[in-house]
């Protein structure tokens, strides 16, 4: 996927309130910016890193500048939580994800279950409804590893513990967790960050939800999702 024609290299001077942020463009101005994530971005808010930042064309919006890559010494890191989602839309339309190739119809932000609702709903003919739940990881703290969750997430426990119950039932669930940074070969789950979300996991596992992670290639000017990477018990 394309990013904005008007992505700007910045520099951070603060993230705070969860969606909002500070830049210093390179003429000095000051701008506070829309950061599009709720978790600790823990390693990404050190004030002076670099940081792209693009331009709405929206003018009802009250910030028209938004967060989105983070640059680190050897790597992109995209926080724009929206853009997974937007990745995995596209790579199930063009039958990108192998296991859930056959699926002919994406429906997405469907309603399900105990007033949940799940990214994207996949239905064909002769196949069971699969239920898939896209995650933003961009926590790293090794060379090489990424890891999810980045801080505590009930709400992410609930939905593993909705498909796990959609299973049950006869479906198929599965997470797509897809890692945007460029310096990780590795995935696993944090559980000192969030106990209880990998409790849930593994119960998930134990009632057939199935987890994909995917790796990204990323630019200033594109984001794409690329190979699958390895799930480590780390």
């Amino acid at each position: 996927m394309q990013l904005p024609p008007s992505m700007t290299r910045t520099k951070l001077v603060k993230r705070y309130k969860r969606f909002l942020a500070d830049v210093e463009f390179a003429d000095g101005t000051i701008k506070t910016v829309h950061c599009a994530n709720t978790g600790s971005m823990s390693g990404l808010t050190d004030p002076g890193l670099p940081v792209w930042v693009w331009r709405s064309e929206n003018t009802s919006r009250k910030l028209a500048w938004s967060l989105e890559l983070i640059e680190l010494e050897n790597t992109l890191v995209g926080i724009n939580t929206s853009r997974p989602n937007q990745l995995v839309a596209e790579a199930l339309k063009d039958k990108k994800i192998p296991p859930l190739a056959k699926y002919s119809r994406i429906i997405p932000e469907m309603k399900y279950g105990e007033k949940s609702r799940i990214d994207f709903l996949l239905s064909g003919p002769g196949l069971p409804d699969c239920y898939v739940e896209v995650k933003n990881v961009h926590y790293s703290t090794r060379s090489g590893l990424a890891q999810f969750p980045d801080s505590a997430t009930s709400r992410g426990a609930r939905h593993l513990d909705e498909m796990g119950r959609m299973c049950q039932k006869g479906h198929r669930a599965a997470t797509i967790y897809v890692v945007q940074r460029t310096d990780c070969t590795e995935f696993s789950l944090c559980k000192k960050n969030d106990p209880d979300y990998v409790a849930a996991f593994a119960r998930a596992r134990k009632n057939g939800v199935e987890s994909y992670v995917y790796s990204c290639a990323i630019s200033p000017r594109e984001l794409k999702l690329c190979s699958a990477l390895e799930f480590t018990s780390q």
